[in-house]
């Protein structure tokens, strides 16, 4: 079976939106032959405390949860989730200048858009081992 393409962004805390500076803290992928929406969040407290040492966290982390919950759609994520997984990925990627943001959007090829999330947060979220 040939391979499906799937987009993907990186969702990003900018703890001071003037400054501009951000840690990768999740990612959100759609991969709409495979009928997938996922989104994955791991904020890294330690790593916005050295940009923003009074950085809300505990509401950084609440702002970030909606992102896996947005993608498994439902009642439970409101209005937004009774939207089709395109409207709610497209929603999700949207430009904002909000502490959280994502970036551009990209795109790859694969069978599997849950291994390319679980390898996006490995690569691009977690630190480095």
């Amino acid at each position: 079976m040939p391979a499906c393409s799937f987009d993907y962004a990186i969702i990003r805390v900018v703890p001071s939106v003037e400054r501009g500076e951000f840690v990768n803290a999740g990612v959100v992928v759609f991969s709409r032959e495979k009928r997938y929406l996922g989104a994955q969040v791991e904020l890294d407290r330690g790593r916005i405390q050295a940009l923003a040492p009074t950085a809300d966290l505990d509401a950084i982390e609440q702002h970030l949860e909606v992102f896996p919950l947005l993608a498994r759609g439902g009642k439970d994520a409101g209005p937004l989730g009774e939207l089709t997984q395109a409207e709610r990925f497209h929603w999700m990627t949207a430009p904002r200048s909000t502490i959280i943001q994502v970036s551009p959007v990209h795109s790859g090829c694969s069978d599997d858009p849950a291994a390319e999330l679980e390898q996006l947060m490995a690569t691009m979220v977690r630190p480095p081992q």
